[in-house]
């Protein structure tokens, strides 16, 4: 049989596992280019040209960023749960992440264009409408995006390889953004250079536009294939307080939400002052942060790599728990010596300390970004055994509005904290200029200890998560016996909620 229609086999036989082909899974995993192309590694750069080059309040930058992080508390489980419910020829999340092609492309490249000479209210406005519309338009893509990669594969192995190959794709598309960013248009002048950053927001624009439309194209006829739900007669708004309090009364998925919100806004805090941290603290060169990036992607790439090996002797629990504590490695060697007097390279000297620094976290990251979706997707499992239905849009809406709050609450915070700690806004103007002592020492607690201890909070709730290996392949058998004994039933027929 050609592994193509092993979804539509799937439909005829409830015994058969789902397994996408290797074109199939490389043509989906070019979709994540919109999260971590565009918004992750894109976005990065705007914290710095608002607040460094065109001098608007950290507070202001900050807030405007997490703005969107509200209104992604309505969008995500709205798109969520219609993905869910969408009946189509293409399926139940193409149409989706179609629609949003063109709208993710357009607001991308007016995020990095503000009128010229804007006085800080209106820069302000322009900021927040664009983030917004950026955030809301990814959210339509990615929430669908993510939850298709949950139907694609039902193995316990198999989902974690269509992990990877998404988050392979998503280390490349950031390192060829980082590598344009600095190699094209930073190259001469540096992050404070205003003139780049038109020209690269259009670059990324055009980046996204093709890797997202080469996704939908690709995956058109598979994803038509995947089983489709039965029309739901209640409009959404009747039936989102249901499904939403339907998805939280199941423990597994309130521990990972909560866990991957607070280690995505401990990311989000310290990724927003690398820049600034790299320039006035370590003294680099704006062309030599490239390669502190790079060293970060190559770890992601390492610890994406690695974590479905670990995974064959861990837990992915304890998978998870591995990459937090690289990561809290991380935010406290490197600083806790600088701030100690031990250790305080810079410019050339301070490249090597920092690649090596970046790449453990990398390494950290890539476990926790495999980790987390394949583990959401064991809980949408236990959801449709505990509840008779299946909600992975629901579900992987909550996780990606957890990996937003890296750039909505982390950001929001790194914005207070640049207010806070006095940071002088024309600095950004003064190629080569020294930041005070003193406000390099609070920098460097805001950029290491302190998301340090919010990450170890995350630890502490996620040490109980309970789907072990064993109690997913419990979760299976079932499920799979259910199937073979009602063979016409869909993943939606009602069934009573259970006790307690």
């Amino acid at each position: 049989m050609d592994r193509s229609d092993s979804a539509a086999a799937t439909r005829a036989d409830p015994e058969a596992d789902v397994r996408p082909s290797v074109s199939q899974k490389l043509f989906y995993s070019l979709g994540q280019v919109a999260q971590t192309g565009g918004f992750d590694t894109a976005i990065a750069f705007v914290f710095f040209y608002y607040t460094a080059v065109l001098g608007l309040s950290g507070v202001l930058v900050g807030a405007a960023l997490a703005v969107g992080l509200a209104l992604d508390a309505l969008v995500d489980p709205l798109v969520g749960s219609w993905s869910d419910n969408l009946k189509s020829r293409l399926g139940r999340r193409l149409p989706l992440m179609m629609v949003a092609i063109p709208l993710i492309t357009v607001s991308i490249a007016l995020l990095f264009a503000p009128p010229p000479h804007l006085r800080q209210g209106l820069l302000f406005g322009w900021l927040t409408v664009t983030s917004v519309a950026t955030r809301g338009f990814i959210s339509l893509f990615n929430v669908p995006y993510i939850a298709l990669g949950a139907e694609m594969a039902t193995g316990y192995a198999e989902r974690t390889s269509v992990v990877v190959y998404r988050s392979v794709a998503g280390v490349a598309s950031g390192a060829a953004i980082t590598a344009v960013g600095f190699s094209v248009f930073f190259a001469h002048g540096g992050l404070q250079r205003p003139d780049g950053y038109p020209g690269f927001g259009l670059t990324v624009a055009a980046i996204l536009f093709v890797c997202m439309s080469t996704c939908c194209l690709g995956l058109a006829r598979y994803a038509a294939s995947l089983p489709q739900p039965e029309r739901t007669p209640e409009p959404i708004w009747r039936r989102m307080p249901t499904e939403l309090s339907e998805i939280f009364a199941n423990r597994s998925f309130r521990l990972l939400f909560l866990s991957a919100v607070i280690t995505y806004v401990a990311q989000g805090l310290n990724a927003t002052l690398n820049s600034h941290a790299f320039v006035f603290v370590w003294r680099l060169k704006s062309e030599d942060i490239q390669f502190i990036t790079y060293a970060f992607l190559v770890g992601i790439l390492l610890g994406v790599s690695a974590a479905p090996v670990i995974q064959r002797r861990l837990e992915k629990r304890n998978v998870v728990l591995l990459g937090l504590s690289l990561l809290i490695a991380n935010w406290l060697v490197v600083q806790g010596s600088w701030l100690l007097g031990l250790y305080m390279p810079t410019g050339q000297a301070a490249i090597l300390p920092m690649q090596i620094n970046s790449f453990v976290a990398g390494i950290g990251i890539g476990f926790v970004s495999i980790a987390y979706p394949s583990m959401m997707a064991d809980a949408a499992d236990e959801h449709e055994h505990l509840f008779g239905r299946r909600r992975e849009g629901l579900y992987f809406a909550g996780l990606g509005f957890a990996n937003k709050a890296a750039t909505g609450v982390g950001v929001l915070l790194a914005g207070v904290a640049l207010d806070l700690i006095r940071f002088p806004k024309d600095i950004g103007h003064q190629v080569g200029a020294l930041l005070p002592y003193e406000v390099q020492v609070r920098l460097v607690l805001v950029w290491g200890p302190l998301a340090a201890v919010i990450a170890v909070i995350s630890m502490l709730i996620f040490v109980s998560y309970g789907i072990t290996r064993a109690r997913h392949d419990e979760i299976a058998s079932e499920l799979r016996r259910k199937r073979a004994l009602a063979p016409g039933a869909t993943a939606e027929a009602p069934a009573e909620a259970p006790a307690g």
